[in-house]
């Protein structure tokens, strides 16, 4: 198998280090995102015990009857907000639906005016208060930790550092926790069914807390699944379709999956806590023009994020 390169990042050298720390940690983002569009982020401000009480509350809610949980679900939302049921997503062009059902959580709008249209309110789970709190932080936090990141991107692309502030402060992110469920009869599954499909995000960046099982991969260069694992309470971070428009194909957006598990443990479920990180709706797409040239034409029509989330929605079956 070929060398992938996903290297393992410390944040505080960028937030903390000195300049000869800060100018290797955006070489060493921008070459990873340059190539396969992985890293692993240590020192990213969650601390362990907010993680683990985050692993206590979500599989908790999952826990809950089926009915319970259907309250919380609006597919007018187009699962925006709140929960979805199992057999509603499926990666695009893919015909079977993925084997999981999720939660998610929006943004909630401080200091400007919006449309309810737009950000709808984060439902509250009733039966268990401490879920609604412990999301909330965890949004805020992972939501800090990507402005960060676009920081040190917005810099390796010769952007002014605070080029992406304006788009995402008050923008459209979702924190998903996913509940990839126990498999009771294996020989009932249909061949292509898996936990997630082989797809890209749709998003700018995402920033996924460590999953509770293995199971994730990427498809490298050489048509190969790579396995990715984080070391500990490490975050790991990837490029979405939104980057990748925006520069033309420079920073990659790569394939992924979650596969299912041996036979032997198909009876357990797997919890994963990825964050999307959106821009507004209004932000343009356009490629840069730094990043189009003679070797590099430009690539993609341009669009708003608000029209690309909402064709992806479609083609993932959340939105009719």
């Amino acid at each position: 198998m070929a060398l992938v390169n996903i290297p393992r990042l410390d944040l505080l050298h960028y937030t903390q280090g000195t300049q000869e720390q800060r100018n290797q940690f955006i070489q060493d983002i921008g070459k990873a995102f340059n190539e396969t569009g992985f890293v692993t982020i240590a020192n990213h401000g969650l601390s362990k015990e907010l993680i683990e009480e985050l692993y206590q509350v979500v599989p908790e809610f999952f826990g809950l009857p089926t009915e319970t949980k259907e309250q919380y679900e609006f597919p007018e939302l187009a699962g925006q907000r709140g929960y979805t049921a199992k057999g509603r997503e499926k990666a695009k062009d893919a015909k079977t639906p993925d084997l999981k059902e999720f939660w998610q959580r929006g943004q909630t709008i401080v200091g400007e005016e919006y449309s309810k249209a737009d950000f709808p309110d984060n439902p509250e789970v009733a039966e268990i208060p401490r879920f609604n709190g412990v999301t909330a932080e965890v949004y805020k936090k992972l939501e800090d930790t990507g402005r960060d990141l676009l920081k040190a991107i917005a810099t390796y692309l010769d952007l002014e550092e605070n080029y992406f502030e304006k788009y995402v402060i008050n923008g459209n992110s979702i924190l998903r926790a996913i509940h990839y469920f126990p498999i009771s009869d294996p020989d009932a599954l249909s061949p292509d069914a898996v936990r997630a499909g082989a797809h890209e995000d749709i998003n700018l960046i995402t920033l996924l807390i460590g999953a509770s099982a293995d199971g994730l991969e990427v498809l490298t260069k050489d048509g190969e699944w790579f396995p990715i694992k984080a070391k500990g309470e490490d975050i790991v971070i990837n490029v979405g379709d939104m980057l990748q428009r925006l520069t033309n194909n420079k920073l990659k957006s790569t394939t992924h999956r979650v596969v299912n598990p041996p036979r032997e443990k198909m009876g357990t479920s797997r919890f994963s806590i990825p964050f999307f990180l959106h821009p507004k709706s209004a932000m343009s797409l356009a490629s840069l023009d730094s990043c189009i040239d003679a070797e590099h034409p430009k690539v993609y029509e341009d669009y708003t994020a608000g029209q690309y989330l909402d064709e992806r929605l479609r083609e993932i079956g959340l939105k009719m």
